[in-house]
């Protein structure tokens, strides 16, 4: 029977497990690229050449030699939860079923936050621009994000993805939007009408969704670890969906039922689970962080 509940609360975490309502919804998910917990990220080939007004045959034929990278997919622990059984007998709803749903959606919250933290560029290199805002003094010594400075930011991103933003993701910090809120009207409106995470469809080209967590960036530019105590400075992430991918692994729950622990009478669960959010390609990938006055 234990193993029944494991195997039925794993199977509603996997289809569950969603991510709904955010800007991770936007990462194409690449399971078929998983086994074993590892994600094999394609690499391709050489492109052909394009001949113009071609005289000459017979036309060269090249093989593609493709390859892959592999990298394990990130392990989430869910530290344990206890319920006692004089609880369960005391309260009007099933609490580990409500334990369970608690561990599902902290899990997606820190993988989300994870996601966006290894999508952000370590630094600015000419394939991955990271650029500072260039607004007025917030008041404590940061320059607030303007729309000139997204405007210019879209410019340096078009350069790598073929001239367009389709496809394009923007996710604000939370700083930013508070700088954007001040400066433009359009946004404001677009913000207190956004759907879930999404705030605008095409904002100067971007589809922009707002996070609650942020990377963070030292004084020089570099990406700080994450989850840094170090003080930093706030980014916006900007990402191609073409070049960006998701995956799950296993999951596993971890539980222990009452009657197997006679000394407290307590129930007690927790989970595994596998997933990565990952950049595979520079394309599109970028950054703006909060510049100094």
């Amino acid at each position: 029977m234990a193993q029944l509940q494991n195997e039925l609360a794993e199977k509603e975490m996997i289809k569950k497990f969603r991510h709904e309502g955010t800007w991770l919804e936007e990462v194409p998910a690449k399971q078929r690229w998983v086994s074993n917990d590892i994600i094999k990220i394609p690499r391709e080939g050489s492109d052909p050449a394009v001949l113009i007004n071609n005289k000459i045959y017979p036309i060269i034929s090249n093989r593609r030699e493709d390859d892959f990278v592999a990298v394990a997919l990130n392990k989430y622990d869910t530290t344990n939860t206890e319920v006692s059984d004089d609880e369960l007998a005391s309260l009007p709803y099933e609490k580990v079923s409500e334990v369970q749903l608690q561990h599902r959606a902290t899990l997606e919250e820190k993988t989300t936050g994870h996601a966006l933290y290894c999508i952000a560029p370590n630094e600015n290199t000419a394939d991955t621009p990271v650029v500072e805002t260039t607004g007025g003094d917030d008041g404590y010594g940061r320059k607030r994000l303007t729309t000139e400075d997204i405007i210019n930011f879209g410019t340096k991103i078009k350069k790598k993805t073929g001239g367009t933003l389709q496809g394009v993701v923007l996710v604000l910090s939370p700083e930013h939007i508070a700088d954007l809120l001040i400066e433009d009207l359009s946004f404001r409106n677009q913000f207190h009408n956004k759907k879930d995470g999404l705030i605008a469809t095409n904002y100067y080209g971007f589809k922009t969704y707002e996070t609650g967590y942020s990377p963070a960036y030292d004084i020089a530019g570099k990406k700080l670890a994450y989850d840094s105590v170090t003080p930093g400075r706030e980014a916006t992430v900007c990402f191609y969906n073409k070049s960006v991918a998701k995956a799950k692994g296993t999951v596993k729950r971890y539980a222990r039922d009452a009657e197997n622990d006679p000394e407290n009478r307590k129930n007690t669960i927790g989970f595994r689970l596998w997933f990565i959010g990952i950049p595979y390609r520079p394309e599109g990938q970028g950054a703006i962080i909060s510049g100094k006055v």
